[in-house]
C-alpha cells in the first residue's frame, strides 16, 4: 500500500489579500542575529562568538484572527445556540472524531461567483458521483475560488452553500464541511448587492445561521482540492485547541492509500 498526503491548506503569509483590507494577518521576522540579544539575557556571560557560528535563533511574532489562514469554525461562531437551543460549542469542544473522517468532494467550479448552491444542486452531484453520505464524512466543496488564492479578487470569488444545501448535509448526519472559498456562505460582495435590492436579511450568513439548528463546523481557505478525487480519501483538520475561542487554524490535510 502506498500513501500520499495532500496539503489542503493554505499558509499565513503578509501581503497576500486572503481576507479583506484589514483583516490580514501580521508576521515579524526575527532572524539569528536578531535574535541573539534574547538568547544572550538569558545566559549571563554568554557571548555571541561562543554560540556555534555565532548564531541565535530565529522567531516569528505573529498578529492575527482565528479566522486567518485556513481554520475550522466552530458552531459559537455563527450563534449563541445550536441543535434549536443548546449553548453552541466554541473551538476546544468540537469532538475531534469529527475531524479525521472519509472526505467527500463536490465540485461546483463551473459556478459563477456569488452563486449560492442549492439542497437540489448537492444532491446531483452526489449522484453524479456515486456517493451516498454516511453520518461523519466530512464534505469539501471545490469552488473556483481555488485557482484564485493570491490573487486580488480571491475574497470575491467562487460559489457559497446556502441554508438549504448546509442542511441538506447536516441533517445527514455531517458535521464537518470544508470550502475553498473564503467562506462558507456566498462571497459578501455579491450577498450585498442581493440584499440591497430585496431587504431580505434571510439572504445574509444563510449557510453559517444553518448551525442554529444542526450544529457544525467548516473549513475555510481550503487549497489544491482540485488534486483530490471525489471519494477514496480521509480528511485530517483537528483544530488548535483555543479556550472559548469561534474557530482554530488547522494544517488540514488529505490522506490517499492505494
Amino acid at each position: 500500500m502506498t500513501r500520499r498526503i495532500i496539503d489542503i491548506s493554505i499558509p499565513l503569509q503578509n501581503d497576500v489579500p486572503a481576507d479583506p483590507p484589514g483583516g490580514h494577518p501580521t508576521i515579524e521576522y526575527i532572524d539569528h542575529q536578531a535574535g541573539m540579544s534574547r538568547m544572550l539575557s538569558h545566559f549571563p556571560g554568554l557571548k555571541p562568538e561562543d554560540l556555534p557560528d555565532g548564531q541565535a535563533w530565529a522567531v516569528e511574532r505573529v498578529t492575527l484572527s482565528t479566522h486567518n489562514g485556513t481554520h475550522l469554525d466552530a458552531p459559537w461562531h455563527y450563534h449563541p445556540t445550536m441543535n434549536r437551543g443548546e449553548r453552541s460549542w466554541t473551538i476546544d469542544e468540537i469532538p475531534l472524531e469529527w475531524c479525521f473522517q472519509p472526505g467527500v468532494k463536490l465540485d461546483f467550479r463551473h459556478l459563477p461567483d456569488g452563486y449560492v448552491v442549492s439542497a437540489a444542486e448537492v444532491e446531483a452531484e452526489l449522484k453524479r458521483i456515486g456517493h451516498t453520505l454516511q453520518p461523519l464524512n466530512i464534505v469539501v466543496v471545490n469552488t473556483s475560488a481555488g485557482v484564485k488564492y493570491g490573487q486580488a479578487d480571491y475574497v470575491a470569488s467562487g460559489c457559497g452553500m446556502g441554508y438549504e444545501a448546509t442542511m441538506y448535509l447536516t441533517e445527514r448526519g455531517v458535521r464537518v464541511t470544508g470550502t475553498d472559498g473564503w467562506s462558507w456562505d456566498a462571497p459578501f460582495v455579491h450577498t450585498a448587492k442581493k440584499y440591497a435590492e430585496t431587504k431580505d436579511a434571510s439572504l445574509i450568513w444563510e449557510g453559517h445561521k444553518a448551525g442554529r439548528h444542526i450544529g457544525y463546523s467548516h473549513i475555510e481557505k481550503l487549497h489544491n482540492l482540485e488534486q483530490l478525487p471525489a471519494t477514496g480519501f480521509m480528511v485530517a483538520c483537528f483544530p488548535v485547541k483555543i479556550e472559548r475561542a469561534s474557530a482554530g487554524w488547522t494544517r488540514a490535510v488529505a490522506i490517499i492509500d492505494s
